[in-house]
This record gives C-alpha cells, structure tokens and sequence, in this order.
C-alpha cells in the first residue's frame, strides 16, 4: 500500500478526518464501560482537575470546550453520578469515585497506545507547530461563534 499524499496545506476536511479518527480510538476504547463520548468527557475532566470541582463551573468548562448544551453536560454527570462513576463531596463538589478511576485508566490506556503510534510518527517540532496552529484556529473560531 503506497503512502497518502501529503497535502500542501490544512484544511477543515484533514481536520475533520483527524478529528473523526480521534473518536473512532476513543469509541473502541468506550467498549465494555458504559460510557458514552459525553459521559467520558465529563469523567476524564474531572479526574484531570486533580482535586473536586464545583458541578456548575465544571458543566460550564466542558459545555464551552466541546461546544455541547449545557443541558447535554448536565445529563452526562447525572449519568455518571448515577452510575457511581462520580461522587458529591460532602460541600457539594464532584470528585470521580475509585471506580471512575479504574475506568478513565482503562480507556486512557487502551486508547493511549494507539494514539501513542500514531503521534509518534510525527516529529515533536511537527506536534508542537500543528497544536500551535489548531490552537489559534479554534480560539478564533470561538470568538467568531460567540459574535454569532
């Protein structure tokens, strides 16, 4: 099988594809939990907050971040609360459980060796140019669907 074709240029498609990719590991490495994308999304956060996170700013950061209804974030840490995945502290915060624990181990590890190969293909100068640039080209986005 020959090599793709590099393009001269990104484009919306290759970040697309890119992007599709991305949730097609994360939907394999789903298999056996009971989450969905949403609901691993909240899950992950949380855990990567390092210490408990208060419900309102934590649907607020995941709603900006992926560009879901709040209501759609809500009804993921419901679920996961629900589950047992995520736990309320006693002041009110969300904090994953041992079991969410487990479970963002799980997913993070079956998914991590495949992006692993994948990044790793790539130069680091390569890596840190391409985060540089979809960086910019999200805050922008941002900015231009928050004038919409």
């Amino acid at each position: 099988m020959s090599a793709p074709i590099a393009p001269t240029t990104l484009t919306p498609s290759i970040v697309g594809q890119a992007e599709k990719h991305h949730t097609a590991v994360l939907t394999r490495a789903l298999v056996g939990t009971t989450l969905d994308e949403q609901q691993w999304i909240v899950l992950n956060q949380a855990l990567d907050a390092g210490e408990p996170v208060e419900p309102t700013a934590h649907i607020a950061r995941i709603a900006a971040m992926t560009q879901w209804a709040r209501t759609e974030v809500e009804t993921a840490a419901n679920a996961l609360l629900a589950s047992a995945l995520l736990t309320t502290t006693p002041h009110g915060l969300l904090e994953p459980t041992d079991t969410g624990k487990a479970v963002v181990s799980k997913v993070r590890t079956e998914s991590g060796a495949i992006v692993a190969a994948a990044y790793g293909a790539v130069p680091t100068n390569d890596l840190v140019t391409a985060a540089r640039v979809l960086v910019a080209i999200t805050a922008r986005m941002a900015q231009e669907l928050a004038h919409a």
